[in-house]
């Protein structure tokens, strides 16, 4: 109850925020919501399958290439099949890497994933494809409409707060449910124990090569939103940086929770936006990486559950509770 209470206060707080906040807020904020669903694609193969992928990026960033590419450079394309194409440009190439990476096991299946991605991050670099290092910019944002009416103009930074905040809620209400389900519990399993699960009759590698797509449909998902927010895709989107990024994220979450994945993602934008600020740390701002390194190493030791464990810890150390 008291989870469902605070998942319900966080989303009444994200709703009401365009109202308490400017636009940068708002805009920061969208920010952060687009990469919580980046962060939870990629919770959903660590922390419930127990597949390090270093290769999210590649399909974060591929998803945002197809909006821009997909989109016709006269007029603002519908949504309603825009979206699904971004989603399924990345489903598809999640298929292809995740039917080939998913053959090897430990750091081989972590190298395996952070090559192809690199192939994908030199195709968008070194190719007219992708415009090179300069990127190709979306001239018109897409629309939802029916008949001719306007659902939503994704134009417009409130109601694309609204969209993206929607997504949030959709995507991490579904992996709750396939957290619980049949489909769920076999990804526990082989987590726990694949060698066990397989001499318990399950077979084990579509469970896992299902698990890879979702998450990279659900990464295109993002991929498709930040396309639409800033109206421009460069390869850096696609860089080990960017996988690396969003690892960091659910780490210092919390691994094994959705909650942790959002928490983290918020988290680490967060610090990310003050280690940077200048007028907070003057000229050692573009220093940033220094202060925002050692804030991630001091969480990792002294949180080792993650931000999501500081109340139990709290209990733990005011009343001597102990820990789950």
């Amino acid at each position: 109850m008291g989870k469902t209470l605070g998942i319900a206060g966080a989303g009444l707080a994200l709703a009401l925020l365009p109202w308490l906040t400017g636009s940068f807020g708002v805009d920061l904020v969208t920010k952060i919501m687009i990469f919580a669903i980046l962060a939870l694609s990629l919770e959903l193969l660590v922390g419930l399958t127990g597949l390090v992928c270093f290769g999210q990026a590649a399909l974060f960033g591929l998803a945002g290439y197809a909006a821009v590419r997909l989109s016709p450079e006269s007029e603002a394309a519908s949504a309603w099949w825009l979206l699904p194409a971004s989603i399924g440009v990345a489903g598809a190439y999640a298929l292809f890497m995740g039917a080939l990476s998913l053959r090897t096991k430990g750091v081989y299946f972590i190298m395996v994933t952070l090559a192809f991605a690199q192939m994908a991050y030199y195709v968008v670099h070194d190719t007219p494809l992708g415009g090179g290092t300069d990127g190709i910019y979306l001239y018109f944002k897409p629309t939802l409409a029916i008949g001719g009416w306007v659902l939503a103009d994704l134009d417009k930074p409130l109601t694309f707060y609204y969209f993206v905040l929607a997504c949030l809620a959709a995507v991490f209400g579904k992996l709750v449910l396939l957290g619980r389900s049949r489909f769920g519990r076999a990804l526990a399993g082989i987590h726990a124990n694949e060698q066990r699960m397989r001499a318990a009759g399950f077979s084990t590698y579509p469970y896992k090569l299902a698990a890879f797509v979702l998450s990279g449909c659900i990464a295109g998902l993002a991929g498709f939103l930040f396309a639409v927010k800033d109206g421009f895709v460069n390869p850096e989107l696609l860089s080990w940086h960017q996988s690396g990024a969003v690892l960091i994220m659910i780490i210092l979450g919390g691994l094994g929770h959705w909650r942790g994945a959002v928490l983290g993602a918020f988290a680490f934008t967060l610090l990310q936006e003050l280690f940077q600020s200048e007028a907070v740390f003057g000229p050692f701002a573009k220093h940033w990486h220094l202060g925002m390194g050692a804030t991630i190493i001091a969480c990792v030791a002294l949180l080792p559950r993650g931000l999501i464990g500081v109340p139990a810890l709290v209990r733990q150390r005011l009343f001597g509770e102990a820990s789950e």
